[in-house]
């Protein structure tokens, strides 16, 4: 070890990286390794496509009801951005908002210095400056951006970015971009009055506790009880979050006043569904159809047809469906263990639209399992021994309401080094009673499921008293957060560092 410390990772932050006494020192955000792999990346007169973004303040309308948030450019979800795979992606941020912030692309492999972890990778934008975002987009597939700075994600500051492959066969006749998200701010506690909530015992409108603590590791030493996550009747526990929501939104709207997608009886709909809530797990299902999923966290998979699909925070699914009779079927969102749904229509004729309380019997269907996850072979990696295995343990306190990943013996966490050229093998233990969506910066891994190939993703439910062993290939050096993506956790301390060293 270098000696590398991730000061005050604890209360959810970062300190820049510097190295100690070893031979080998990180690998910084703006080094000549992280700028070679741009220049690999940046393909010759690639197209630079640009979108200015102004995260303020704003008043939204949630189905009738004005609420003041922050968003970017005043909308949520704020302005897709789209661009084709190998274009180079060019973002001034204006930050109009009363405290710092930064943009996170998510599931992006873009250099280092403009992945928006304040005080990792870059510093905090300050209140009414300005920074440019500017890296070349590698991978088609599904993404989004939000901050990475305190709670804020659990505001409206969220969007997609959806890459396109040029080559791209086509084979449907529409597409449509499904926002998933939680929702409090202005309706009910602000986030950042949750955390406190949530640090002072739970209370005030959270999830009641269970006794004793969230995933201590009082007497679980060796891991008794781990098990191999595949097959659950539960397959998040009994603990499903910490926060009840006064709402729940599919594309910036209430089940109330859904958002109707229109197509015709025999089309064929690509859907682009995207998890960005900070604590609730939804389970999609469209009534009256059975969905193809193609494709998880932008990558492709062999195509698997279900009735419906956990995302955890931070998941991206596509897949393909054919649009049944004509009429006006349910598009629904459950939020898992918290008996409440968010909901979109998709109408195809006439027909009584659903009530908004539709609970499409699908969902309670076949639901995708993690071992019929398996990587296209286009993107699979080939099969090598890893030249690093770390067990990860992942942990939790209730008393405290701290969480860990990594924890050292002096209690802050550990960074994961490697070598540029390493392949590392990622062993995420949880040692707690409760799931967690682990989400790799500047990555996609492969999962070992014990299906052969499991599927490349950067963000992957890891259950209870569960163990999810992932492999990364080390070609993007720098300096990578890897952290529970529920929000909450991470500001609780749930986060450290894949940390490249030369």
């Amino acid at each position: 070890m270098t000696g590398v410390a991730l000061g005050g990772a604890a209360a959810g932050g970062f300190a820049l990286l510097r190295g100690g006494d070893g031979a080998l020192s990180p690998v910084g955000p703006s080094s000549a390794a992280v700028i070679a792999a741009e220049r690999r990346r940046r393909l010759p007169g690639a197209t630079v496509r640009e979108l200015s973004l102004e995260a303020a303040p704003a008043t939204v309308d949630l189905g009738g009801r004005e609420v003041s948030t922050w968003a970017y450019n005043g909308m949520v979800p704020g302005p897709e951005v789209r661009v084709q795979a190998g274009e180079v992606l060019r973002v001034p941020l204006r930050n109009l908002l009363p405290d710092a912030t930064t943009i996170h692309w998510h599931g992006i492999a873009l250099r280092n210095d403009m992945d928006g972890v304040p005080g990792l990778t870059q510093p905090p934008i300050a209140s009414g400056t300005e920074f440019v975002y500017e890296f070349a987009v590698p991978d088609p597939g599904t993404y989004f951006f939000h901050p990475h700075s305190g709670t804020q994600l659990d505001r409206g500051l969220y969007a997609p970015l959806v890459v396109d492959d040029p080559a791209e066969p086509g084979a449907y006749d529409r597409e449509w971009t499904i926002l998933l998200d939680d929702w409090t701010d202005g309706v009910g506690p602000s986030p950042d009055e949750v955390l406190e909530s949530l640090r002072a015992g739970m209370a005030g409108g959270m999830e009641e506790p269970g006794e004793g603590e969230m995933g201590g590791t009082e007497g679980m030493e060796g891991m008794e009880g781990m098990e191999e996550p595949e097959e659950r009747s539960d397959p998040l526990g009994t603990d499903t979050g910490d926060v009840r929501y006064p709402l729940y939104l599919l594309n910036g709207r209430p089940p109330a006043d859904p958002a109707t997608f229109r197509a015709r009886p025999g089309e064929r709909i690509r859907l682009r569904i995207i998890n960005a809530g900070s604590d609730t797990a939804f389970r999609v299902a469209l009534g009256g159809h059975r969905l193809t999923v193609t494709h998880t966290d932008g990558f492709p998979m062999e195509p698997v047809t279900v009735d419906a699909i956990l995302l955890g925070m931070g998941e991206r699914y596509d897949a393909l469906v054919t649009v049944a009779d004509a009429g006006a079927f349910p598009l629904v969102a459950w939020a898992e263990g918290k008996r409440a749904s968010a909901m979109a229509v998709l109408r195809s004729g006439a027909g009584a639209a659903p009530m908004a309380d539709a609970r499409p019997a699908e969902l309670d269907g076949r639901l995708l399992r993690p071992t019929e996850l398996r990587a296209a072979a286009a993107v699979s990696f080939a099969a090598a021994e890893p030249d690093r295995t770390y067990p990860v343990p992942l942990e939790g306190e209730m008393a405290t309401y701290r969480w860990w990943v990594n924890r050292g013996s002096t209690g802050g966490a550990e960074p994961l080094e490697l070598v540029e050229g390493d392949r590392v093998r990622l062993i995420l233990e949880n040692r707690s009673m409760m799931w967690h969506p682990m989400h790799l910066h500047g990555h996609t891994f492969q999962v070992l499921n014990g299906s052969g190939q499991g599927p490349r993703k950067d963000t992957v439910i890891v259950p209870p008293m569960a163990r999810v062993a992932i492999e990364v290939v080390g070609d993007n050096p720098g300096q990578w957060a890897l952290h529970c993506h529920n929000i909450y956790h991470a500001e609780a301390g749930m986060q450290t560092v894949l940390s490249y060293v030369g």
